[in-house]
């Protein structure tokens, strides 16, 4: 092992998201809660999870999931108290699960104090933490764009200017040039690692180092807003004065992020990040120019993708893995099947093809239970401001898309797909509340829900189980070179992982035929896990089947 490819606890661990508002309702309101996480610690354990990462839980806005925060120091009051905080962070370490929060620092919710001063008046001390300009012409500064549609300024009548907000108008972008803003966010970050966090994930951190010239108050076009010339400094500066002093993982949700930028943001010399988020594998299917679209999947484009983050950040930095997560569409209904009889296989299989490769694997919850999209109807059934402001402007307002168009995208693509309540048991529910869910749930966890798998070996669950326990007893799957099969194939997504002369070949079949597998990617060897009972033709997979074999 070179000195690229030293131990650290976060390339060995495997993560789980919990979105806490729809992971197990305690208090009896309908909308899951901090002490929900704490009674479902044991199934994490038995999973054989190591970190939680925790959505946002601090007090907000309530405009976007928990990503619209009012209080970086105060726990939402429908998620529970501080008390309850504490006792999460003690019982998960009890048991050996670390806790990784959400940092979300490139805005703030309008009602945070710091914004309430800030629009106060021209010359508050505060308004400099966040983005004003003058109007140009009498409108916007300029042409750029919310990620959430419409025009990224908002006008606010107290001073007569306009502020930038990347996002919803309720979330103000922060003025990272303000060497306070800084200051005060450090201060807080210390704050929650002497609580006893063990990391962050950072949330749109690719924006906090704009670009100048998306904020010329020219009435210019819409242009980049990430990745700006100070954008690694201010990371290095976050390492220097907070990070470095703690033993902890940080992944940063870098949209813009590429194979070379990614070289510095998850440097192996640790002076930035841990690792990132990249986006390309879950966007290889987008539209043209909007996210929204009803695919279909292309095997060969994903493939190279992925090939391209493994081979390019083997020994130089460190890569993170994951299909879905709270803004994404459930894994099996993007990469898989979700159709009955190969929805379970497939699940298997997608989980399998991910969780070989090399990187830190995360599971987004019910993910190991083969979780599905819902069947969205309506858009008025979506809680998600991205769905209604998308279905304004593309339905309404440039009628792009014809409602069932729009419906279909959403199905597909929506992430209210991930937020529907975590499939407990097929009792009342799903047993994740006694009273009405703020989010519907699912129809079939009727036969989806974790009270039916985690005791049968056959299951999902057994499945993930047993993923998480073969990276933890051979080195191969964390340190092992990348070599992708069969490039050109569309059906099958093969490849070799290499370490201390041992070679593990991992062939997935995407697709719901019969695939022929080229010489170099047949089976051999030692089984470490597949997802049919039956052992098949080593030079064909069956319909989503996946065969790991160590050489």
């Amino acid at each position: 092992m070179n000195n690229n490819q030293k131990k650290q606890w976060f390339k060995e661990a495997v993560v789980y998201q919990v979105y806490p508002k729809s992971f197990q309702d305690t208090n009896g309101d309908g909308m899951g809660d901090l002490r929900g996480v704490i009674s479902r610690l044991d199934y994490l354990k038995e999973l054989g999870i190591d970190v939680i990462w925790l959505n946002p839980c601090y007090k907000n806005s309530g405009v976007d999931g928990g990503y619209d925060i009012s209080d970086y120091r105060a726990i939402a009051p429908e998620l529970g108290t501080m008390a309850d905080f504490d006792e999460l962070l003690k019982e998960a370490h009890k048991r050996s699960i670390r806790i990784v929060m959400d940092l979300v620092v490139n805005h703030t919710s309008t009602e945070h104090a710091w914004f309430l001063e800030s629009r106060s008046s021209k010359d508050n001390p505060k308004r400099d933490f966040y983005i004003w300009r003058k109007p140009y012409e009498g409108g916007v500064p300029n042409g750029e764009r919310s990620v959430f549609s419409g025009p990224a300024w908002e006008y606010d009548e107290t001073t007569g200017e306009y502020y930038l907000h990347m996002f919803a108008r309720e979330q103000a972008d922060l003025n990272w040039e303000n060497e306070e803003v800084r200051r005060e966010v450090y201060d807080m970050m210390h704050w929650w690692f002497k609580k006893g966090i063990d990391g962050f994930r950072m949330d749109v951190i690719d924006m906090i180092g704009k670009p100048p010239e998306m904020l010329l108050c020219d009435g210019g076009p819409h242009r980049p807003s990430s990745c700006g010339p100070r954008e690694h400094e201010f990371l290095r500066e976050m390492n220097r004065e907070v990070l470095s002093h703690y033993d902890i993982m940080t992944v940063g949700e870098t949209g813009s992020v590429t194979v070379e930028s990614a070289l510095d943001y998850a440097n192996l010399d640790g002076s930035e990040l841990s690792m990132v988020f990249q986006f390309e594998h879950v966007e290889h299917d987008a539209g043209v120019d909007t996210k929204w679209s009803t695919g279909p999947m292309n095997l060969v484009k994903l493939k190279k993708i992925f090939e391209r983050w493994e081979t390019g950040l083997h020994g130089r930095a460190w890569n993170s893995l994951y299909w879905s997560n709270h803004d994404q569409p459930r894994a099996v209904s993007h990469f898989g099947c979700d159709r009955e009889p190969y929805r379970a296989l497939s699940a298997k299989m997608v989980g399998a093809c991910l969780h070989m490769m090399e990187g830190t694997p995360y599971i987004y919850q019910g993910e190991e239970l083969g979780m599905t999209n819902y069947p969205f109807t309506e858009v008025s059934e979506s809680k998600d401001v991205e769905v209604h402001n998308g279905w304004q402007e593309l339905v309404v307002e440039c009628k792009r898309f014809t409602p069932e168009e729009m419906m279909a995208c959403i199905r597909y693509k929506g992430r209210d797909n991930a937020r529907t309540p975590m499939q407990w048991t097929a009792g009342r529910n799903a047993g994740f509340s006694e009273a009405e869910p703020w989010m519907p749930v699912h129809p079939n966890h009727a036969y989806i829900n974790a009270e039916s798998q985690i005791n049968d070996p056959d299951s999902v669950f057994s499945f993930y189980k047993r993923l998480i326990q073969l990276r933890k007893t051979h080195p191969v799957i964390v340190h092992g070179d990348f070599t992708l099969l069969a490039k050109e194939d569309e059906q099958v997504f093969a490849y070799t992982r290499s370490y201390e002369g041992k070679t593990l070949l991992v062939a997935c079949n995407f697709s719901c035929e019969d695939a022929k597998l080229e010489e170099a990617a047949q089976t051999c060897g030692e089984m470490l896990i597949g997802n049919y009972k039956e052992p098949g033709e080593k030079d064909m997979l069956r319909p989503w089947e996946v065969r790991v074999t160590l050489v």
